[in-house]
């Protein structure tokens, strides 16, 4: 039987080949940016150095080398590398794959499946590789730009251990652009300033520097160009920004705990990374409006209000004139005193809800609007509160047999200061009626 994917077609010397291709590290010690994972005392070199690698998921944004590593980790052990992605192979082609590793078994060769695009197996396709992976016929790689924890099965995750790797940063771009300048023999034709703009264009994606450093080196120059020559000639990557993805989730926490942080110009900055990202601006004017409720509360009664004019404004601007009234209810939410007082006591409620859900009020607070019910004692000793000294009885409102808690707790913070008088205030009545 054929080995299915084991036969690459032959490629002339002379034939093209893009630039990432040719700059495709050849041995883990070239590899940029990812020390932290390959070095001796990261988990990959730790495992190369004990001789017992184990199947993997790599996890980090594009361009940052899983599938170059991959090809590495098989060469280092001896592995036949065969590589397949998720987009594009169903079951039958897996059943095919995992025959393949079992012959090659067979005859003495272990297989490294890499697995591009892990993540958009499903569930069913996800187990499949379980008892491949168990009994050695496969040892499996796998590559996702997206959170394992959310993506992957939790059978297949405690099979394989996660590593992450990083984004490239700056530095690790500039160590690429100077290694394809000696693949051509030839310093890129840009100012200084140029070429830090020209990597900060790749925005952390090596393979995107390196397409974009083959097409400057295409440019026939008189002179360096300085970088608003460059930017009319390239375009900045897209920000990397999925919408229902990780990326999401990450840039709407950093959103949220900026405000709680107090920081405006943190707030500012990752709400203009969203809406770059093509987010949907009332999705923000919902989450910046919680932020008023969970973290602000009744510290700053106005927090609340604001965001919900900021959100009118918005439906009636439209982009982007309306976003600049969320970016104020961002500042205000910001600059405003932070209390979760009230979150964290309504949070408190549920959980006493739970534990004492089907006990009934105390008889004197329920009406008795039938002759029955006010035989069964229903509004027996009901204080009316307007009735009573100071507007308030003092009475007790928790069910007979639970202890009265105390939920609300304000902080000495904004408003909050008064209504903690006030609180403070009625809890002494309370215990002068009750305890009279």
């Amino acid at each position: 039987m054929a080995d299915l994917f084991d036969n690459t077609p032959s490629r002339a010397d002379d034939a093209p080949r893009p630039l990432a291709d040719r700059l495709r590290p050849r041995s883990l010690a070239d590899v940029i940016g990812q020390e932290k994972v390959l070095g001796t005392d990261g988990p990959l070199g730790a495992m190369l150095t004990a001789g017992a690698l184990s199947s993997l998921v790599l996890w980090g944004p594009p361009g940052v080398g899983k599938t170059t590593i991959a090809r590495l980790l098989a060469d280092a052990t001896d592995l036949h590398f065969v590589q397949i992605s998720a987009i594009f192979t169903g079951m039958p082609d897996l059943r095919k794959v995992f025959e393949a590793a079992r012959m090659r078994r067979t005859n003495g060769q272990g297989t490294l499946l890499f697995v591009d695009e892990i993540h958009r197996f499903n569930k069913a396709q996800q187990d499949g590789f379980l008892p491949h992976m168990e009994d050695g016929t496969i040892l499996l790689v796998g590559a996702t730009t997206e959170n394992p924890s959310f993506e992957l099965n939790a059978a297949l995750l405690s099979r394989a251990q996660v590593i992450v790797l990083e984004r490239l940063t700056l530095a690790h771009l500039e160590r690429l652009a100077q290694r394809a300048e000696q693949a051509f023999e030839r310093a890129l034709p840009l100012t200084a300033e140029a070429r830090e703009s020209l990597l900060e264009m790749a925005d952390g994606d090596g393979r995107a520097l390196l397409n974009l450093i083959e097409q400057v080196m295409a440019w026939k120059l008189p002179a360096p160009l300085d970088p608003d020559a460059l930017s009319k000639r390239l375009m900045r990557r897209a920000a990397r920004y999925d919408k229902s993805g990780d990326e999401h989730y990450n840039l709407i926490s950093a959103l949220h705990k900026s405000v709680r942080g107090s920081d405006p110009d943190a707030a500012l900055y990752w709400f203009a990374r969203m809406l770059e990202g093509g987010e949907d601006p009332r999705f923000l004017a919902r989450r910046i409006t919680r932020m008023a409720v969970e973290d602000i509360g009744l510290a700053d009664p106005q927090a609340q209000a604001i965001c919900l004019e900021a959100w009118q404004v918005y439906e009636r601007l439209g982009s982007p004139e309306g976003e600049l009234a969320l970016a104020q209810a961002l500042v205000y939410l910001a600059l405003a005193p932070k209390s979760n007082a009230v979150y964290t006591a309504f949070k408190g409620a549920q959980a006493l809800a739970r534990k004492t859900g089907s006990t009934p009020p105390p008889a004197h607070i329920l009406n008795a609007p039938t002759a029955l019910m006010k035989e069964q004692g229903y509004g027996a000793g009901y204080e009316y509160d307007h009735d009573a000294a100071d507007g308030f009885s003092g009475q007790n409102y928790f069910p007979d047999g639970v202890k009265r808690p105390v939920l609300y707790a304000p902080p000495e913070r904004g408003f909050e200061r008064e209504l903690g008088k006030r609180v403070a205030y009625f809890a002494k009545l309370r215990a002068r009626r009750q305890g009279g």
